[in-house]
């Protein structure tokens, strides 16, 4: 039979850390809701690639890896940094080895110590999900392994990650997807229907909540009808067609919260546009400043390519903000009902722009937004989750020897 407590090895490169915290915050959202059930705990294990100290801000970009602490702990849960190598060009067809065997090392360290678990807690399946059935086999521990996007999405369109992904859905106890079509997706990559259970990310209602709307517009200097868009600056968020659709919109005003490589270009873009004075770019935010943003602004742009499940979609509608999603899978799953928003015919600039003149033609009352929210607490993936590990572990338990 399973212990009553489940003890947990939370394992995946995508978790914060004092460097990076709104990095992977979702994984660590997840786990802080699971462990606060108190049916579980969990000791993290976040590999961090190596980069050697004091090569100064020519690397800067890599070097960020060299500050990393070795371990630490956040709300309450201890944290594990192990290196490893990462071969520039090579790398994403090597990356689940090369992890694979710095995480048996430094798991080795911890048995040898003393720590005991009886589960391995995987995210994303490529390269973690890999490495992490790796590690199940190597210890005797059952694996499971949460897919979030583009891992099942866009990874498996290489040859040696789609061979190596298959391999791990096949090695793999269970396996959880954050939405329906995911879990379409790792069933066409031939994982067998039973074997997925589709578990929604949350969202924490009580720090994403209306704020005072009236200070935070007024301290932003917003006078004018305003959409924001959250996430990095990376082509798949497209925010470069949310900026295009700015010139089909020219009474609204635009804030874009997150940092990324497409900053320069988008910054150009808007200026070739005509909008760059309409068109805000406000770089990263602590996640606790988030609500704030939300609030000021009367709804949410996500325009991505890609998804998983979008918690900026929940954070927007708990905030009192309804969203303007394009309709890729996922979307729809979380924009059920007007209160919440629309979902828009198709992911252009046209697109874009006819979806927020059809939302603001019948915008929902903040509060309605706000209760349409409340429901997609945390409460019902932590249940969820239990309810598969412990599965995973009475099968164990039932097999021979």
């Amino acid at each position: 039979m399973p212990p009553e407590m489940l003890r947990l090895l939370t394992f995946s490169t995508l978790f914060p850390d004092s460097t990076r915290p709104n990095f992977g915050v979702f994984v660590e959202n997840r786990l802080r809701h699971l462990v606060a059930t108190g049916a579980a705990r969990s000791t993290v294990l976040a590999p961090v690639p190596w980069f050697p100290a004091g090569l100064g801000a020519r690397f800067a970009a890599w070097s960020r890896f060299a500050r990393v602490p070795r371990e630490e702990t956040r709300h309450g849960l201890v944290v594990h940094h192990p290196r490893f190598v990462v071969l520039p060009k090579v790398g994403m067809a090597v990356a689940p080895l090369l992890l694979f065997l710095a995480a048996r090392r430094a798991l080795g360290r911890l048995v040898a110590q003393g720590f005991e678990f009886d589960a391995i807690d995987a995210h994303y399946l490529y390269p973690d999900g890999v490495a992490a059935v790796w590690l199940g086999r190597a210890f005797g521990k059952p694996v499971v392994v949460t897919v979030r996007g583009s891992d099942v999405t866009e990874l498996p369109d290489y040859a040696v990650p789609r061979a190596l992904i298959r391999r791990a859905i096949a090695g793999a106890d269970a396996l959880i997807s954050v939405s329906g079509g995911l879990k379409d997706a790792l069933v066409a990559l031939g994982a067998p229907p039973e074997k997925v259970t589709v578990l929604r990310n949350g969202v924490e209602t009580d720090v994403f909540r209306p704020t005072d709307r009236d200070a935070t517009r007024a301290r932003l200097g917003l006078a004018r009808p305003t959409l924001i868009s959250v996430g990095g600056l990376i082509p798949r968020k497209g925010h470069h067609l949310t900026i295009a659709a700015m010139h089909l919109l020219p009474e609204y005003d635009l804030l874009i919260v997150g940092e990324g490589p497409e900053r320069a270009r988008l910054e150009a873009l808007a200026a070739a546009a005509g909008v760059a004075g309409r068109v805000r770019l406000l770089g990263p935010r602590p996640h606790g400043e988030l609500p704030a943003f939300y609030g000021a602004a009367d709804a949410m742009v996500l325009a991505s390519s890609r998804e998983g499940w979008a918690n900026v979609l929940l954070e927007s509608m708990a905030c009192g903000t309804p969203v303007v999603a394009s309709n890729i899978p996922g979307n729809p799953e979380v924009v059920r009902a007007r209160a919440g928003g629309v979902i828009i015919g198709e992911n252009t600039a046209e697109g874009i722009a006819a979806g927020v003149r059809d939302l603001f033609a019948d915008m929902p009352a903040r509060a309605a937004t706000r209760a349409y929210a409340e429901p997609f607490s945390w409460d019902e993936t932590s249940a969820g989750q239990l309810e598969v590990f412990r599965r995973v572990l009475a099968r164990r338990a039932s097999l021979p020897g």
